[in-house]
Order: structure tokens, then sequence, then C-alpha cells
């Protein structure tokens, strides 16, 4: 789902993006990339490390130390480094952001897109195959999907592209037609009857 990032995150993962970049090209920006998303995954699983990134009791000398002995060999030198520059200006706890903007970052760099893909049951590969190809055709972008499974959906697709939503679930179908009723189905059905009648008189 959409994070909201604002001017901030996006200076500071601009400059993350512009070091990766540097540091190893598209390889190394995609991993990055990664490891951002593998921490704060963390971050949203365990209560404990994200009230630990988050915390204003803990020193910021403290956390330093702490985060070197967590991530230390397990990250890319860089992905630390930048945790740390964070931790230091305190905005450790604007992680999820930052992680937000350096992926927008990236699709935009990579030309790509990111949709959120919400169905009433699970999809299975061959159809977020099938979805994929047919955002590609429509977008010239290569999708990025998340797919969500939305139980109260009766059926159908809804699709988030940025801020743009395109719901083609039933119960939106369903919705529009009642809508079509209200405002215009009377006049329909009576003009309908009217040409039966005649037809039925000639």
């Amino acid at each position: 789902m959409a994070i909201h990032t604002d001017a901030i995150a996006q200076v500071y993962a601009r400059s993350l993006y512009e070091l990766a970049n540097a540091a190893g090209g598209r390889d190394k920006i995609v991993e990055i990339a990664e490891e951002l998303e593998q921490i704060c995954e963390l971050a949203r699983s365990d209560k404990s490390f994200g009230e630990f990134l988050s915390s204003p009791i803990i020193e910021g000398k403290a956390r330093s130390n702490s985060l070197r002995a967590i991530f230390h060999a397990r990250i890319t030198d860089l992905t630390l480094r930048f945790l740390l520059v964070l931790n230091a200006k305190g905005r450790l706890s604007r992680i999820e952001s930052v992680r937000a903007a350096y992926d927008q970052a990236v699709h935009e760099a990579f030309d790509r897109v990111e949709v959120d893909v919400y169905t009433p049951a699970p999809l299975g590969s061959e159809q977020i195959e099938t979805i994929k190809q047919r955002i590609q055709a429509a977008l010239g972008k290569d999708p990025v999907i998340h797919a969500y499974t939305d139980p109260e959906m009766i059926g159908g697709v809804r699709l988030r592209i940025g801020d743009q939503l395109i719901d083609g679930s039933v119960s939106s179908r369903l919705r529009r037609l009642r809508e079509r009723l209200l405002t215009n189905g009377g006049s329909q059905v009576r003009s309908r009857i009217s040409k039966i009648i005649e037809e039925g008189a000639n």
C-alpha cells in the first residue's frame, strides 16, 4: 500500500539513491531497496524493534551502537551507514517514509509503476502475470504488483496505481447500475414499455 512521503523523506531517499548508483549502479540500487524493505518489514512485524527505531527515550549513541551490533555483516555497509545518519539526525523513525520515497526514485529511474491489486480471494501466479501483462501493455511501464485479499469484495478486481483507483469489483458495478436506475432508469423503463405496447398494437 502507498506510504505517504514528504520533502524530507525524498531528500534522504534521493541522497541514498545517488550513493547507491555511484557505488554499483542498478544492482546496488536494487540491493539497497531490498535491504530497506527487509528492515521496514522487521519493524512492522516486531513491535519491540519498531519501538527501538522510533523511541525518543533511547539515547542516540546507544542506538547507533545497537544498530552496528544488529546489522554488522548482515546488510551492506552503505545501508548501515545510512541508518546511522538517520539516527544521528533524529530521523530514524521516518525510515518507512524514506523507504517509500527511495522506491519511488527506483521506479521512476527503471520506468516501473507500483500497482496494488485487491481481489476477494488470493491470486495465483498465472493470474498475477496476466494482470501484469495487461497493465504493462496499457501503461508502457513495468508494473510492480502488490496483491491483497479483500474478503468484503463480492468479485472482480480493484487496482490502485499511484493515487488513482480503478474499481472493477462486482460491488462497484452493482452500485453504478443502481445509481443509473435511480437517475434515469424510470424513464427508460417507461419508454421500453411504451415501445412494446406500440409494437403489440401494430
